[in-house]
């Protein structure tokens, strides 16, 4: 292979990726504006400016689609809440913090999350699984390493906090969340 086909190629690739992050972008939108059942993948390239057969050259099918959105849902969630330092006894304050941070900064990602977990289909449910017991461990990891005593209790307070919210921006209740989140 010459040098200039191996730069073409490896042009190609890196358009290909950046393609794909845009398409896993406009899919987290639709599908939080849309839910699931409803949203298309014609509205995902559209939002992308690309021809919805592009998408399936990346993606088999919506199903696909919308769990690689909602894997990149969770992904941000993790390095979100992965960036979080703070001493025991002000690590759940600013848990919560950074929380409702991301609450404002990617609300498409909270409403994905919501609508996934209505949907009965196996690889959304297994995707759904696999992200909460990643946030649910890297936060038990987190209290546990601040020395907080019995951090299985704080970190299942944190995610029922946090489920709540999320149901209260689902629903547009800001009333429903916990009063120290408010």
């Amino acid at each position: 292979m010459s040098k200039l086909s191996g730069d073409v190629r490896a042009k190609e690739e890196a358009a290909s990726v950046n393609r794909r992050e845009q398409i896993l972008e406009a899919a987290v939108i639709v599908f939080a504006e849309h839910g699931y059942f409803k949203a298309t993948t014609a509205q995902v390239a559209e939002k992308v400016g690309i021809s919805q057969p592009y998408i399936f050259k990346l993606f088999k099918n919506k199903e696909e689609l919308f769990v690689a959105a909602l894997d990149r849902a969770f992904e941000r969630t993790i390095r979100t809440f992965t960036d979080v330092e703070a001493s025991g006894d002000k690590l759940l304050e600013e848990s919560i913090r950074v929380y409702e941070q991301m609450m404002e900064t990617h609300p498409s990602e909270i409403i994905l999350q919501v609508q996934a977990l209505g949907i009965r289909d196996e690889a959304i449910r297994s995707s759904m699984q696999a992200g909460m017991n990643k946030v649910t461990q890297l936060m038990e990891n987190k209290f546990t390493a601040a020395g907080i005593a019995n951090p299985e209790v704080e970190v299942s307070t944190f995610m029922a906090n946090g489920m709540l919210c999320h149901i209260a921006m689902a629903l547009e209740m800001p009333e429903l969340k916990p009063k120290h989140l408010k």
